[in-house]
């Protein structure tokens, strides 16, 4: 199957590991050129490294996106050294998860900038620039969270939610422009994130991660946690031509463990 993506210009924001970099290894093997973006220096060098070891066109560069300003230049600089973007993914930023009784309202604000910020900051722009140019497609990786509350996930959540209804909106509006924006849902992944979680969850149940590991994958219908790279081979279907009429849609991944139509 011809995705039709070589030669076309990816921008994947926190591009330098986990999800990020799985989705841009994906890219990178349907020939497409990369600009990655994320915080964590060595991480991004090496994952470039790693990237144009295997053939693949990419640079990256360093910014925080829950800066404004600072996701403006990249898109600019993005646009203008490498050539208008074909395609936007957004995976940078996560929002610490927190029992809730040690929720403050700093974890909030806190929650809001790591992911929702993170991405709208750099989603803006772009769409506006795709919009101008009548052609684009955007994938958002969100999260589950926002769907189902969790107790330790609540700020964190709150943001996915808020994500998904922009980047829903955004679908309807600027659809008549040429532009496709779609969000992905992963449940629980292997990434170097995992941990943080089932730690969270470990101090509120008063067990050991490794516990609250073997519960979840107990309840997975799947028996198994997600792999980044499913996660990423969605996320390139989904900015490919071979999906040109799926827009708006809000694809979950979490292996049937929450059983819903809506």
């Amino acid at each position: 199957m011809d995705l039709e993506l070589r030669g076309r210009h990816v921008l994947v924001t926190g591009g330098s590991k986990g999800i990020g970099l799985a989705c841009a290894q994906a890219f990178g093997r349907e020939g497409a050129r990369l600009t990655l973006v994320a915080r964590d220096a060595a991480a991004m060098d090496a994952a470039v490294r790693q990237l144009a070891d295997a053939g693949v066109d990419a640079q990256g560069w360093c910014a925080d996106l829950r800066e404004a300003a600072a996701a403006e230049d990249v898109v600019a600089r993005a646009w203008d050294e490498r050539g208008p973007l074909d395609v936007l993914v957004n995976c940078a930023g996560a929002a610490r998860r927190t029992p809730f009784a040690e929720l403050s309202a700093q974890a909030w604000h806190d929650a809001m900038a790591a992911k929702f910020f993170a991405y709208v900051h750099v989603m803006g722009p772009v769409v506006q620039r795709m919009g101008a140019a009548g052609r684009g497609a955007i994938v958002n990786v969100v999260g589950a969270g926002g769907k189902v509350a969790s107790p330790t996930h609540l700020p964190g959540g709150s943001a996915n939610a808020a994500l998904m209804l922009a980047s829903a909106g955004m679908a309807a509006a600027y659809g008549p422009r040429g532009v496709r924006v779609n969000v992905v849902n992963p449940g629980l992944t292997r990434t170097e994130r995992l941990q943080e979680g089932l730690a969270a969850e470990a101090r509120l149940q008063q067990t050991s991660a490794e516990q609250v590991l073997a519960a979840h994958e107990q309840r997975l219908p799947l028996r198994r946690l997600a792999e980044a790279g499913e996660i990423a081979d969605a996320v390139v279907f989904l900015a490919s031509a071979r999906a040109s009429y799926i827009s708006g849609a809000v694809v979950a991944m979490d292996g049937a463990v929450t059983p819903m139509v809506v």
